[in-house]
């Protein structure tokens, strides 16, 4: 009679406890707690820091390439910029770069090269050598110095979480 006892007690202790991990985490909760990764490819709306800078807009590009010699995938960052003032109404400054980075972890940066248009030339470039995840990435055109290598404020700015 004790055998039967301590048996089915056993069998209810594992019954709940299956039935408590098994509801533990949920996977709909699991996934709402974790960051989800971008959907490539997408392209993310770089808006002006200055709100005065109306006309001035930019684009980036996201998506995975394969380089040769075949190895493996690797993410690119393009970035189109249109209507930024000239580099050189900021201070010391020539040119723009694209720049992109995980807070704390990385960063990417890329010269942007003016196209021929006279008075106002749209700025593009791009990096293909991306290995880390794209999550909590932040992409910017920001001023430069080449003469100094220094690099300068952020003029246009986005996050990749707007990436569509």
């Amino acid at each position: 009679m004790k055998t039967r006892y301590v048996f089915l007690l056993l069998l209810l202790l594992s019954l709940s406890a299956i039935f408590v991990v098994s509801f533990e985490n949920p996977p709909e909760v699991q996934a709402l707690n974790e960051e989800k990764a971008i959907p490539e490819p997408c392209s993310l709306i770089l808006e002006p820091v200055d709100k005065k800078l109306k006309n001035a807009k930019g684009v980036a590009l996201v998506y995975k390439v394969q380089l040769n010699p075949p190895s493996f995938a690797r993410t690119n960052i393009s970035i189109l910029a249109v209507h930024l003032p000239e580099p050189s109404s900021y201070g010391d400054y020539d040119s723009y770069e694209g720049f992109a980075y995980i807070p704390e972890e990385i960063s990417w940066r890329f010269k942007l090269y003016p196209t021929p248009e006279v008075g106002s030339p749209s700025w593009a470039g791009r990096f293909d050598l991306i290995t880390a995840e794209m999550k909590n990435v932040e992409v910017q055109v920001r001023l430069s110095n080449t003469k100094t290598d220094k690099l300068g404020p952020s003029v246009l700015t986005n996050t990749i979480s707007y990436c569509k």
